[in-house]
């Protein structure tokens, strides 16, 4: 944004957050089960979420380009599912943004190792959910950790500081 403009957001006070704006709320005591959507700054920053992909490359090497295209059919993307295995190096989320005619795609991480337990295909079906309620229905994905503690992140507090310092 534009120094000078100003977009209002909130941040949920019952969660933790990482600095690639996530936010992530244990669904019971242990965190054996975590939700995991996207901060509200991210839209405010941003501009308005046009296109959420909840996937990762079949293999570990780069999205190929349009030059790479005839080398072979399998270049895919694949969906993730219920029991995949996802590492801190694996691509969690994808978003593409737009903002004042410009179009940017936002590449997010796991920010654990962890296997998934649900995704929400609604914020694919409807990107809005995660412009209009990030919170609540706009969450991506639930995933049980492998390694997991809360102390790690920030809570709202600590959030709110981290975003004041940015440039």
């Amino acid at each position: 944004m534009v120094d000078g403009d100003y977009s209002e957001f909130s941040i949920a006070h019952d969660r933790k957050y990482t600095l690639e704006h996530l936010w992530l709320q244990a669904l019971d005591d242990k965190a054996e089960s975590v939700k995991v959507g996207i901060s509200e700054f991210v839209r405010a920053e941003y501009g308005e979420i046009i296109r959420v992909v909840l996937t990762r490359p079949e293999d570990d090497s780069e999205f190929k380009g349009e030059s790479d295209a005839d080398d072979t059919d399998d270049d895919t993307l694949r969906i993730m599912g219920s029991g995949d295995e996802v590492g801190v190096e694996d691509l969690l989320i994808t978003l593409t943004t737009s903002f004042e005619g410009e179009i940017e795609t936002l590449l997010i991480n796991a920010p654990f190792p962890c296997k998934i337990l649900e995704l929400n295909g609604e914020v694919e079906d409807n990107p809005d959910l995660l412009n209009d309620d990030a919170y609540g229905d706009g969450w991506c994905v639930i995933v049980q950790p492998h390694e997991f503690d809360e102390d790690q992140f920030l809570d709202q507090g600590e959030y709110i500081e981290m975003l004041n310092e940015l440039p």
